[in-house]
């Protein structure tokens, strides 16, 4: 049986590249957790590429972790989550954006909904809630307005849900560079 880590409830976001270690972290920091709940953001479509890695990030989580999937609404897939669970890890913010604007794009008060939503819910959390996303603000930029769009509201994402956060780490290369907070 898992214990219980003693220390108060919490908001973590873990940035990095992709295949940076983020997700792995993410899951290293919940596993001591008793009872966990992970918020998969990422939306099953007829790409043969996504659904290996969905199948490979299911593969990597512990088999007693219960899965929400929820592509837009995280906060309300928290408040489901809150009452089971002394951990929540949401993987990933990356996928919420571009879920955001795929469903809302040109309707920024939609979007905002939501994200306003996220950001209000991590405000005084009930458990631990570990939180992955992509950091793009250190590439080239997009030669697509949509691409720019994309980085422009992923990058606006990552800064408040940074602000909000008691700990933020950035996942280089599997080592994780601590930038906010104190981590054990």
């Amino acid at each position: 049986m898992q214990q219980e880590p003693s220390a108060a409830p919490g908001v973590v976001l873990v940035l990095g590249g992709v295949r940076s270690g983020k997700s792995r972290y993410a899951q290293q920091l919940a596993e001591p957790f008793a009872h966990v709940t992970f918020i998969a953001t990422a939306e099953r479509r007829d790409d043969e590429e996504m659904h290996r890695k969905i199948a490979r990030h299911r593969a990597e989580r512990p088999a007693r972790w219960l899965t929400i999937e929820e592509p837009r609404n995280i906060a309300q897939a928290i408040d489901t989550a809150f009452e089971a669970s002394d951990a929540i890890v949401v993987d990933c913010l990356t996928f919420f954006a571009a879920n955001l604007l795929e469903a809302h794009s040109g309707d920024d008060a939609e979007m905002e909904h939501y994200i306003a939503g996220l950001v209000s819910r991590l405000q005084n959390p009930r458990c631990t809630i570990v939180l992955v996303s992509n950091e793009v603000g250190s590439g080239v930029v997009p030669a697509f307005a949509s691409g720019r769009r994309f980085r422009d509201l992923l990058g606006e994402i990552n800064q408040r849900i940074a602000a909000t956060a008691d700990n933020v780490t950035l996942m280089i290369a599997g080592l994780p560079l601590h930038l906010k907070g104190a981590h054990t």
